[in-house]
């Protein structure tokens, strides 16, 4: 512990999570997997939904079409362990119906509890495999093409692939990607904007000193660019049609 700073195993942990995308050919064992998600499905879930399905791919065939969705994304085929995490409100539909009630389909506030589900579960899953030394990349990428990722792996009405995860011993040592200082982002009892862009300022030139070291001065970018890259143009609108037609109506 310093003056200013708590430091713990676990905030070390946390703080110095980095995404990896090359793996050794050591696998990863059933074992491992298992205590993983088991600590994954462990979190927070809201009014116990546990909205959360996992699906391990280890069919070559499989990984390999779905490393096509995501772009040519190759550590989809080459990870250890790939697994696709699911949104699932069928389950639970299942359950409603079995103690004599009907299934409210398309509701909005189901949608976001299971979303919400899910993400938590797998970063309590990331955070188990990185306590073990594994390496960890989540793959938003298989949005692409949602649906061929859904035929592929037969899910039912009202569930839906968020994203695929990557789990594997890493084969390198990228350097931690800044985040945005803690002015930017903790708020006190208000939002108070009036040194955000001054923060993000100073941000991108954080940003920009770190892409030119990780690239060897090949990169120059700065975050704000990256945002408008994102947010300046429409990004996957097929998502809204997708959803709908597996029953997630937003009503």
């Amino acid at each position: 512990m310093t003056a200013d700073r708590i430091e713990t195993d676990v905030i070390q942990l946390l703080q110095g999570h980095r995404s990896i995308r090359k793996f050794t050919d050591q696998p990863v064992s059933d074992e491992m997997v298992t205590e993983i998600i088991r600590s994954g499905l462990a979190a927070a879930t809201s009014s116990n939904l546990q909205g959360t399905t996992v699906i391990r791919v280890r069919n070559p065939e499989t990984r390999a079409k779905i490393a096509e969705v995501a772009g040519g994304q190759a550590y989809i085929e080459s990870a250890g362990a790939f697994f696709v995490w699911c949104a699932d409100l069928h389950r639970s539909a299942i359950a409603c119906e079995m103690h004599g009630g009907t299934f409210s389909a398309g509701m909005t506030e189901h949608f976001l509890i299971a979303t919400v589900d899910c993400a938590l579960a797998a970063q309590n899953a990331l955070v188990a495999a990185e306590s073990l030394g594994l390496g960890i990349c989540y793959i938003g990428a298989i949005r692409n093409d949602p649906q061929v990722v859904a035929d592929l792996l037969e899910l039912p009405d009202h569930v839906y692939p968020v994203f695929g995860l990557c789990l594997g011993w890493p084969d390198q040592d990228p350097m931690r990607k800044p985040r945005l200082p803690l002015s930017v982002t903790l708020k006190e009892e208000r939002y108070d904007e009036s040194s955000d862009e001054a923060g993000i300022a100073a941000y991108d030139a954080e940003m920009r000193d770190y892409y030119r070291q990780r690239t060897g001065g090949k990169l120059d970018r700065a975050w704000s660019a990256d945002m408008e890259a994102l947010l300046g143009k429409e990004s996957r609108p097929h998502m809204r049609t997708f959803l709908a037609e597996r029953g997630f109506e937003m009503r």
